[in-house]
């Protein structure tokens, strides 16, 4: 039996990056993944994947340029599956090389196998070839990420009832579609297929969507969706899901409602991937949905040498926070010093069109009791936007009307993943108001609506700071 100073099982964000850490750090680091290649599931069934057939989707139909050219413009008139299935393995065979290359340079030592305990320090590794293995180590992270949840009362097939990731294979586009959950992974598919002119329908037993988002901008990104015919069933809980003798797939809703469709997505939650690591071995023991709680400083668990971190510890759930998580943990577990990742994180959603969000929304700050404004620009409000064709997108910042520093910024539209973190850097570093007021930004860009919202805020709160200053100065 080989002896590690650290053991990672799985090799997606989380697990790549602890990995390379700790073996930058001097340790003998082992990584385990089950897959014929690594990469985990962020690479192969999950963001990667999603956000490449979304940007192969947006390219080919010209989604970009229609605001100029009208609804009927295409770059390809007849898009298939076929070929948004082109780009997705030049990209996916890109990403595990790099990785591949990251571990090799790093002399991180790779297994292939499915990996369960024996004791907290001890792992057998079952080899394709039914080979087993014993490795052992001193820290273990568990970064074994999730999968699809599947009820048994929805007959899968994987071809025209199927989850999030038997989706990246199907061999035909559908022409209509019903996506059944109204989470991050169910809205960013259910929009991709409708820029494909898909007829999608979706259908969401809660009666409101994304609640973790600013309400102000889930209804501007209800009122695009809806605009372009999506048809959105809040309060609706699908019962049944059938085949029908045509083809077509039948559901069935509570109140009695019949919709069909080519094909059915079932998006509604993950489970952690654990049933086959024999928690119980190692003195662990996973919730209903297969996750594991750890120390959201450290990301141990219950048992302290062996750590977790990723989509396996829940929400937020996100491949940019995930590897940081990996970080964080890999440096506690071989004794380096750990610091607290910043108090905010930008929030991304690849829709279409896409939404990000970094600090409070304007509920938890009303819920806060904090005095506050906010400033909001359109994207058709600036020259980019013009020359880029927008109609739709907005910007929206919230500031506290006692220290003026920026509370929140919230996005929807083309670009906001990437404008977010011109927000979330003034968010981290205290910054006020005046940033934006005083700061001059590339003319023409979206980044201009910044500008924009600072100034739209700064003259809400004018008359206000008019009156503290004088109010300061007379004392």
């Amino acid at each position: 039996m080989i002896h590690y100073d650290f053991i990672v099982v799985g090799t997606g964000p989380a697990g790549r990056r602890a990995a390379i850490q700790a073996a930058k750090l001097g340790k003998r680091v082992l990584v385990i993944e089950k897959g014929t290649r690594v990469g985990g599931v962020s690479v192969h069934t999950g963001t990667i994947p999603s956000k490449t057939l979304r940007e192969t989707a947006l390219n080919l139909t010209g989604w970009r340029e229609r605001g100029f050219y009208g609804r009927s413009y295409r770059v390809k008139q007849e898009i298939n599956a076929e070929d948004l299935r082109r780009r997705l393995l030049i990209t996916l065979d890109h990403e595990v090389e790099v990785l591949e290359h990251q571990f090799a340079r790093n002399r991180v030592t790779q297994m292939r196998g499915m990996a369960r305990f024996v004791d907290r320090n001890t792992l057998e590794v079952e080899k394709a070839d039914g080979e087993i293995i014993r490795v052992s180590a001193s820290s273990i992270l568990l970064a074994v990420g999730t999968k699809p949840y599947k009820p048994a009362h929805i007959p899968f097939d994987g071809v025209s009832i199927l989850d999030s990731d038997e989706l990246l294979e199907i061999k035909e586009l559908p022409r209509s579609m019903i996506v059944i959950g109204a989470g991050v992974i169910g809205i960013e598919y259910a929009t991709i297929f409708s820029a494909l002119d898909t007829a999608v329908t979706v259908v969401e037993p809660r009666s409101t969507m994304l609640d973790f988002i600013d309400k102000e901008i889930v209804e501007d990104f209800s009122y695009q969706l809806r605009d372009r015919n999506m048809k959105l069933l809040f309060g609706e809980t699908a019962e049944k899901v059938e085949h029908e003798p045509n083809g077509k797939c039948r559901v069935t809703l509570q109140n009695g409602r019949v919709l069909t469709a080519d094909m059915v997505l079932f998006a509604a939650g993950r489970v952690g991937a654990t049933d086959s690591l024999n928690l119980a071995a190692a003195g662990l023991e996973a919730d209903n949905r297969g996750r594991l709680k750890v120390n959201p400083e450290t990301f141990q668990t219950d048992v302290p040498n062996i750590y977790a971190a990723g989509d396996v510890v829940g929400f937020p759930s996100l491949a940019s926070t995930s590897m940081e998580q990996g970080r964080i943990a890999s440096r506690h577990a071989v004794g380096a010093p750990t610091q607290e990742p910043p108090q905010y994180f930008p929030y991304g959603i690849y829709a279409v069109p896409e939404i990000s969000t970094c600090g409070l929304t304007e509920e938890e700050v009303k819920q806060r009791g904090i005095p506050y404004e906010c400033g909001v620009a359109r994207f058709r409000e600036t020259s980019r936007g013009h020359i880029m064709g927008l109609d739709n997108g907005m910007l929206k910042m919230i500031f506290s009307l006692k220290t003026r520093r920026l509370l929140g910024v919230h996005i929807v539209g083309e670009g906001a993943t990437e404008l977010v973190h011109i927000g979330q850097a003034v968010l981290n570093l205290k910054g006020t108001v005046e940033y934006f007021v005083e700061n001059t930004f590339n003319y023409p860009t979206l980044a201009e609506a910044y500008k924009i919202a600072g100034l739209d805020a700064w003259n809400r709160m004018g008359e206000i700071v008019r009156h503290d200053q004088v109010q300061a100065k007379s004392a």
